[in-house]
């Protein structure tokens, strides 16, 4: 669920200490060796998964320019930071011409990496939803722009594509809160009234003696208080698509008259006339059970069957739980970025909790349910604790930062707390222990982190020897040569990217 990030360095020690210092933001990482190792990251099928690349700038088999140059060709909005020993206003200027979007001097320290992280971070997300905001705007909203992995949400893609094709009437039904209204929007963006007007009304929300004059409009005088001619939603949509959500709100004598509209392809102004001509493609909407309503008396079956010509039914929540992930990806990542939190992903408790749940209020409820704990959020991760009232639903006890191990009453001098970033997870992602050779390996990287790398300091502070250290390095993956040496691995730090 957090955010990956790409670490890319020739060096072994630095991709370590980068790694260590991302993943104590909550941010997931991958690390590539070189440059084509990494354009083939991105470009393969974890591509889509890395939002962010850290690229050291002089590599020996592709210099970080020419990864920049290659990057852009096929990924032109993934956020980079260069990061290099050559400090200079040229080599900045260089990089930020090339295509990197920040510059960083090693060594940087872990908080100045962070930082720059979250802030590329939520410049692109709010660039991304800037963006979906203009087509919603535009009305040229596609199913490519939403969010949806579960299978049972592919075949509502290809049942709206294909409507999108002519203007046959559609009915969209599912539960409130599922996502009706956007893939009305989809449909409209992919056929051939894009761009043209998309016009929206709840059925339930007009007031009743308002109905008549909201839909077909009125002439001036036509009735008290009609100091105006009034455009009604019809002729708003003229060209476009009118969206009729909550169709089974609507009145019977309503019905009648939307009927004819349907029909004729012409509405009557209250105190007009003459009919206007319009040209309107139909999208209705229910939470209802229209067909058994026509079947009670309580909708009009005529209306019915001209509504219910091409049928498309949205899933809810709980029965595509394919989709709650991604989801709870998109809107952590806009609403950290709104609010300005460093939140970059959630436990595996948290992201349990969340995928157990029974969701009553579809997607509406999750949106709401993430914005709560993003505010509520006081450390890089959502845990179990920042969704309280669902945890009380599942019956789960909502312990602060759940799957960090406490520190014993003996450490507190030394000032880790369960939230701290040098806090030591014990168990995987299942609740079970971890292997001591995976505690071992995660302490050593800690320890190089915190000391910057200092390894006779490292080695002190292990209480080992260096040599020892040296040989561990090696069995983690940390040092291809143990023959290398202290000298070597001084410089290794300190390496001029």
């Amino acid at each position: 669920m957090p955010q990956t990030i790409l670490v890319v360095d020739d060096d072994p020690v630095q991709r370590r200490l980068l790694e260590t210092a991302i993943s104590r933001s909550g941010m997931t990482v991958v690390t590539a060796p070189g440059g084509q190792p990494a354009l083939d990251l991105v470009n393969g099928p974890r591509g889509e998964q890395i939002t962010l690349m850290l690229l050291d700038l002089v590599m020996p088999d592709m210099g970080g320019l020419e990864v920049l140059a290659r990057l852009r060709q096929t990924n032109p909005d993934l956020p980079v930071i260069v990061l290099t020993a050559k400090g200079g206003i040229d080599s900045a200027v260089e990089a930020m011409r090339a295509g990197a979007n920040d510059f960083l001097v090693k060594p940087a320290s872990p908080e100045r990496i962070s930082v720059s992280i979250r802030n590329q971070l939520k410049i692109g997300t709010l660039s991304g939803e800037v963006k979906q905001l203009k087509k919603k705007t535009d009305n040229r909203l596609t199913f490519d722009d939403l969010i949806a992995e579960a299978p049972e949400m592919k075949q509502v893609f290809r049942l709206g594509q294909r409507a999108a094709q002519s203007d046959i009437p559609i009915l969209i039904e599912g539960e409130s809160g599922a996502g009706k209204e956007l893939i009305a929007r989809a449909i409209q963006g992919t056929s051939a009234r894009a761009g043209k007007p998309f016009v929206t009304v709840n059925c339930g929300a007009i007031p009743e003696n308002l109905i008549e004059s909201i839909l077909f409009g009125h002439e001036k005088g036509s009735f008290t208080g009609a100091s105006d001619k009034h455009l009604g939603k019809f002729q708003e949509a003229d060209g476009g698509t009118l969206f009729l959500d909550e169709i089974g709100e609507l009145r019977l004598d309503m019905q009648v008259k939307l009927l004819r509209a349907l029909q004729e392809g012409e509405v009557d102004p209250v105190g007009s006339k003459r009919p206007v001509k319009v040209d309107v493609r139909i999208i209705s909407a229910t939470n209802r059970d229209l067909g058994q309503m026509a079947r009670e008396g309580g909708f009009r079956e005529d209306l019915y069957y001209r509504l219910n010509v091409f049928p498309i039914l949205v899933p809810a929540l709980r029965d595509r739980a394919g989709d709650i992930a991604p989801l709870a990806r998109h809107f952590i990542s806009r609403f950290a970025a709104e609010e300005n939190k460093p939140v970059a992903g959630m436990t595996s408790g948290a992201a349990q909790l969340i995928q157990n749940f029974t969701w009553p209020g579809n997607v509406r409820q999750l949106e709401n349910t993430i914005f709560r704990a993003v505010v509520l959020c006081d450390g890089a991760v959502l845990d179990i604790c920042d969704f309280p009232q669902i945890a009380a639903a599942m019956g789960v006890e909502a312990t602060p930062r759940s799957n960090v191990m406490a520190p014993a009453p003996a450490s507190a001098a030394s000032g880790i707390s369960a939230g701290s970033p040098y806090a030591l997870s014990v168990t995987d992602a299942g609740g079970h222990i971890r292997k001591f050779e995976d505690l071992e390996s995660e302490i050593i990287r800690m320890a190089i982190g915190r000391y910057e790398g200092h390894m006779s300091e490292v080695a002190r502070r292990l209480g080992i020897g260096r040599s020892t250290l040296y040989r561990k390095l090696k069995e983690f993956g940390l040092e291809p040569d143990e023959d290398a040496g202290t000298a070597a691995h001084e410089r290794a730090v300190r390496k001029t990217g």
